[in-house]
């Protein structure tokens, strides 16, 4: 398939039972479902970078706490290419308990937002740049 996109074809390298158990088109029908996980990753680490899994998944440990800890000390992280994380505040809002309806009010917090680059953006939509 000519319109096979990125994703799909990590995916499919990744995933390599799928060519033996579903015909090409089913296979990725069935990938669509589901999501990459960390351990995906480290395989699809492991053999690009001709690594062995426990260096693939120590690399893949420490740059998620490397972001982890910045994001709890409240900066952004920023990765050209890809996207932003960034920390919003949330303020102290009026809620309303769902199962009786009673008023409440939500306590302040952090959430993270995440804003792909240009690049990602394009990939994503099939777009060369």
């Amino acid at each position: 398939m000519e319109s096979k996109s990125v994703w799909k074809t990590v995916r499919l390298a990744g995933l390599k039972k799928y060519w033996t158990e579903f015909t090409e088109k089913e296979a990725v029908k069935e990938i669509h479902c589901m999501a990459l996980t960390k351990i995906d990753v480290i395989k699809i680490i492991s053999e690009k970078m001709e690594l062995d899994k426990k260096t693939a998944t120590e690399t893949l440990e420490q740059l998620m706490a490397i972001i982890k800890s910045t994001l709890a000390s409240g900066e952004d992280v920023l990765i050209s290419g890809f996207g932003k994380f960034c920390v919003v505040q949330k303020n102290v809002r009026k809620g309303r308990n769902p199962a009786t309806g009673e008023d409440m009010m939500l306590d302040a917090r952090n959430r993270i937002n995440f804003k792909c680059s240009g690049k990602l953006r394009d990939q994503i939509n099939g777009k060369k740049g």
